[in-house]
């Protein structure tokens, strides 16, 4: 089994920031600094060309912390952040270059770099909840989330399909094209955010998959605009999410 193995710390705010390795694969966890006694956690997953230090997984690492009180870790995918990127990946982005440039559709390299990157990441992410619920400031049993976006989401997906351990979810942002399977055997509470007007991931595609989530609790969220990062108010809203399902129930 592989262990967590501290590397960096630093407390700020209120907040403690340790960087970890679980065996080669690099993360960040974010902790209440006074925190004393078992926390819920929310496992969070980056975008593709992100890292675990990208602001968004930092500013919603600090909602939840300071917010909840609750413990927020993210890993790097293989080839982003401090992970080196294969030759396989070198083709793939250059690929996707190609394809931008040329205006052409990115889906057909897109969805089969996800499903690789996923493969690997998933039991990455599931051996990490095994080390870091060994801390005994987050405990085995404890509530588990997940919030990812873009790659973080296709990771995401099949992880929380496969993983009783998570007990709520929020996703958005990437091509659902591989990923209706996972949906289908996702029943956790789920928040789902799209953009309306996206010229890159079909409004179509997106409902659908909305559709194809086996929760009897989800929600839609669809906000005005081409694809770009998500909205502030998406932020909060997961938050808040994550306070209702993860929370510990008050007598």
């Amino acid at each position: 089994m592989n262990s967590l193995r501290f590397t960096a710390e630093s407390s700020s705010d209120g907040i403690l920031e340790r960087d970890f390795t679980v065996g080669d694969v690099p993360g960040i966890l974010w902790s209440p600094a006074a925190a004393t006694g078992p926390a819920p956690l929310v496992l969070m997953g980056h975008g593709g060309g992100a890292a675990k230090r990208h602001r968004a997984m930092a500013g919603r690492a600090r909602l939840l912390v300071t917010g909840c009180g609750f413990h927020a870790a993210v890993l790097d995918a293989p080839g982003h952040g401090d992970r080196p990127r294969s030759a396989r990946d070198a083709e793939d982005v250059a690929a996707l270059r190609r394809a931008q440039a040329a205006g052409a559709p990115e889906a057909p390299v897109v969805v089969p770099y996800n499903v690789r990157l996923a493969e690997q990441a998933v039991p990455e992410y599931r051996a990490a909840l095994d080390a870091l619920q060994e801390l005994p400031e987050i405990g085995t049993g404890g509530p588990v989330g997940y919030v990812g976006i873009g790659l973080g989401m296709a990771i995401g997906m099949p992880l929380v399909a496969a993983e009783p351990r998570i007990t709520a979810a929020v996703f958005g942002m990437t091509w659902p094209d591989a990923l209706f399977e996972a949906a289908k055997r996702i029943t956790v509470p789920v928040e789902f955010v799209m953009h309306w007007d996206s010229g890159r991931i079909p409004r179509e595609a997106s409902l659908a998959l909305f559709d194809t989530f086996g929760s009897a609790e989800k929600s839609l969220h669809a906000n005005a605009g081409e694809h770009v990062a998500w909205h502030p108010v998406e932020a909060d809203s997961a938050t808040r999410f994550f306070a209702r399902h993860l929370a510990p129930a008050r007598p």
